[in-house]
């Protein structure tokens, strides 16, 4: 049974960032040359800012060049490491294959990359870390250009396996579309990600949506301006309204945009807004920090090392802490999905 101050830390609304970098590059590329896993320097700046959740991105095809076949030490013992040091530091952490499920460029559920492979690289991973509260596994990163009906089976097939590891962590499961909260209802052959993605199974029931939302012009997070603000805001709404209907809790794990004013109003209401939700939102991380990207207009990485915060980050980080100096608690971290259906 946890002590109530482990038990006060396991209910923490998550507050944090993704650390960029392992999935920079060419589909293998060379380690440090290419890609690089996240730092002590960049871990350090986040946890000043008392963050306490980051998701590190990372390819499939590194940890796992051939199907079915053992991880490449070469790449698993770097993530190994920051797991370890992030963890060290207070983090959870947010294991994130960040490859639009796709092994080398074949989708998943296809001939050439069926689900069984899909189930045996999380058998591999999850068990790493069964059992392990601070470790999160993300079974994917923005599916795209598959309808939620194709993607669901895989969806499942990762999360049986990783179950039967006897894992107990906490799963986070992307709808297509690049799990776009504007996209949650669009029409997709077999049904829109609201009516497939309630079809998700878990024998453990602990489980959370992942919901990504950029306020830019198209939704991408490739713009300098975020004239979409309101319609991104009105978005995330629904798919609330979706998740209290239905029981679900979901994390934006993917937000964020420039420093030009309307962007930083954005992030400054996005952020507030998961914040205002907690009895279905179990938080945020914000895209995206990480040592290695110089000039990239959405980084909330300092340019120089010590030097002053970006804008994004002044504007974020009101958002970590609530009224009374610490991380305030979700509803949602606790509760199984089934057990937040509402009543009315």
């Amino acid at each position: 049974m946890l002590s109530s101050a482990a038990a006060a830390l396991a209910a923490q609304c998550l507050r944090g960032a993704n650390v960029a970098g392992a999935e920079f590059g060419d589909t293998i590329g060379q380690l440090g040359t290419t890609h690089f896993y996240p730092t002590r320097e960049t871990l350090d700046y986040l946890a000043s800012k008392r963050m306490n959740v980051v998701r590190f991105p990372f390819k499939w095809e590194r940890l796992q060049p051939v199907l079915n076949k053992p991880f490449d030490m070469n790449e698993l013992q770097p993530l190994i490491n920051s797991v370890a040091m992030a963890k060290s530091m207070g983090f959870k952490v947010i294991l994130s294959p960040h490859t639009n499920a796709r092994h080398f460029g074949k989708q998943i559920g296809s001939r050439e990359v069926p689900a069984r492979a899909f189930a045996d690289f999380w058998a591999r991973l999850a068990a790493l870390y069964a059992g392990d509260d601070d470790i999160i596994f993300l079974l994917q990163n923005e599916p795209d250009y598959m309808d939620a009906a194709f993607w669901l089976p895989s969806a499942n097939a990762g999360i049986a396996a990783i179950r039967a590891t006897g894992a107990n962590n906490m799963i986070l499961v992307p709808g297509t579309i690049w799990t776009s909260a504007y996209h949650w209802y669009a029409d997709q052959n077999g049904g829109s990600n609201a009516a497939v993605m309630n079809g998700v199974v878990d024998p453990l029931d602990n489980y959370a949506y992942d919901i990504h939302q950029y306020p830019d012009e198209d939704f991408s997070g490739t713009h300098r301006s975020c004239p979409a603000k309101d319609t991104a805001i009105e978005a995330l709404q629904q798919v609330t309204d979706w998740l209290k209907a239905s029981g679900k809790r979901a994390i934006l794990s993917e937000f964020g945009g420039t420093s030009s004013p309307d962007c930083l109003k954005a992030i400054d209401e996005m952020a507030g807004f998961i914040n205002a939700n907690p009895d279905t939102w179990i938080g945020w991380t914000y895209w995206a920090a990480g040592d290695w990207w110089g000039d990239y207009p959405l980084s909330i990485q300092p340019a120089t090392r010590g030097g002053p915060d970006r804008p994004q980050m002044d504007a974020l980080e009101p958002h970590v802490l609530g009224s009374t100096g610490e991380i305030p608690q979700c509803a949602s971290m606790t509760a199984s999905p089934s057990g937040l259906r509402s009543t009315r």
